[in-house]
């Protein structure tokens, strides 16, 4: 297992995500599923392997409900140290807040009582083979979870799907959506939390407005420029009629997939694009 792929798409200098670390000493394996919301809302499904954490992220989040079948697309292995990592990424690759969803150990099934490097070598095999049948003690998720490789859309796509067991439930276990570690949703940790991951995740306070700072002026705020900018750009602009409409972007047919540099290939998820106007306030 390697970590080349992790370190080559982020620039450390400007996030605050771990790089490494080992795991502890004790004959058990840990799993996390980080809430990540970035370009998409997903959740990030992380299992301990050989002292690194294989992932995937799953864009509905993990079901209680073995009818229930979540598509989960395998990512590059994750550094150990990654399953304490709440905060936010600034920019860059998976910019955006994470938290801890959920965090415990777990076993392969069938080798429960196995030493650690034996479940380890199970496990990969496992990988290698496309499918895993796990046991989660997690303090949300608990008891067997399968992930199958499903073939025809990809060697990174699999399905994540419970298993029957006394731990099925046909409730929502994503409306429990605080962190485990933190007890904050992703919104109040976007709001309260300064980057993260090793540091102090509390916001300094800020000086209201009602009260004076003798001897110091106002400072320039992100904001403050960002408004002049805008009303610099906006004071060259030509006068046009309101639009009645806006046709939005659609996809363009091609003979063949391209491969070009600054280009990357994603997912298409189905959904529908829908554009709002609003003129004076009214929408």
């Amino acid at each position: 297992m390697s970590l080349s792929t992790y370190k080559t798409k982020r620039n450390f200098r400007q996030t605050p995500e771990p790089t490494g670390g080992k795991p502890g000493v004790k004959n058990e394996l840990k799993f996390v599923i980080q809430k990540h919301n970035a370009t998409r809302l997903h959740y990030d499904f992380r299992l301990e392997m050989e002292g690194e954490l294989k992932s995937w992220a799953v864009p509905k989040g993990p079901s209680t409900d073995p009818s229930i079948k979540r598509l989960a697309m395998m990512v590059e292995d994750h550094p150990f140290d990654y399953r304490n990592f709440e905060g936010i990424i600034p920019s860059g690759y998976g910019a955006g807040t994470v938290i801890v969803w959920d965090e415990g150990t777990y076993v392969p099934a069938g080798y429960e009582t196995a030493n650690k490097k034996t479940q380890d070598k199970f496990l990969l095999s496992g990988i290698k083979a496309g499918k895993l049948h796990v046991i989660l003690k997690g303090k949300k998720l608990k008891g067997e979870y399968a992930l199958v490789n499903t073939g025809g859309r990809g060697e990174n796509a699999w399905l994540l799907f419970k298993v029957k067991d006394k731990c099925v439930s046909t409730d929502d276990i994503t409306l429990k959506n605080k962190s485990v570690v933190s007890k904050k949703t992703l919104g109040q940790m976007e709001k309260s939390s300064t980057n993260y991951y090793g540091e102090d995740t509390s916001r300094k306070k800020t000086v209201s407005k009602k009260t004076p700072v003798k001897g110091s002026a106002k400072k320039k705020t992100s904001n403050d420029s960002l408004t002049e900018a805008t009303e610099a750009i906006l004071k060259n602009a030509s006068s046009a009629p309101f639009p009645k409409t806006v046709s939005p972007m659609l996809a363009t047919l091609v003979d063949k997939p391209f491969d070009e540099e600054g280009w990357v290939y994603e997912v298409k998820w189905d959904g529908y694009r829908a554009v709002g106007l609003m003129k004076n306030g009214k929408v």
